[in-house]
């Protein structure tokens, strides 16, 4: 079955190549970024600044592969694809939750980026702590770290 999207947006962000982008918005904390909605979106936004984290539901558009392993960041062992949240899958769907810091007529403003600049948006949706599951398990990145990681070159759109 073919599905279509089309983009809602676009992501401003200060990382214009995939090698030194935060590993997740946790490991980018502080770092900046616009979303500008399309005019024809904006009144979607209607009542979004009431929250203080949303999720940015976006397009990998700088990836060319599509592999069902890879090595992920964070590891030596190729692992399955949706087992991980590299950028290079079957469907090239990312998402993040990041700071909402304000919303301006159709740009909104977040903070703890981790998304390559000129991203295409798919979707918003707020962030609520009371809808997310309790009980955690992370498989193989229990012994992990992500604060403070960026990304290596082994994701980049030219491989």
């Amino acid at each position: 079955m073919k599905i279509e999207y089309s983009s809602i947006g676009i992501i401003h962000t200060p990382f214009t190549e995939s090698e030194g982008v935060p590993i997740q918005p946790n490991a980018g904390k502080n770092i900046t970024g616009t979303v500008e909605i399309f005019p024809e979106f904006s009144s979607g936004l209607k009542d979004l600044d009431g929250f203080s984290h949303i999720y940015l539901i976006y397009h990998f558009h700088r990836s060319r592969r599509h592999p069902l392993s890879v090595i992920p960041f964070l590891d030596t062992v190729e692992r399955g694809t949706f087992s991980t949240r590299a950028p290079n899958r079957p469907n090239l769907i990312g998402i993040s939750i990041v700071k909402l810091e304000k919303v301006d007529r159709n740009l909104l403003h977040i903070r703890n980026v981790d998304i390559l600049d000129g991203t295409p948006l798919l979707d918003i949706k707020p962030y609520i702590p009371e809808l997310e599951p309790e009980e955690i398990r992370i498989g193989w990145l229990e012994e992990k770290t992500f604060s403070d990681k960026k990304a290596d070159a082994r994701f980049s759109e030219d491989d």
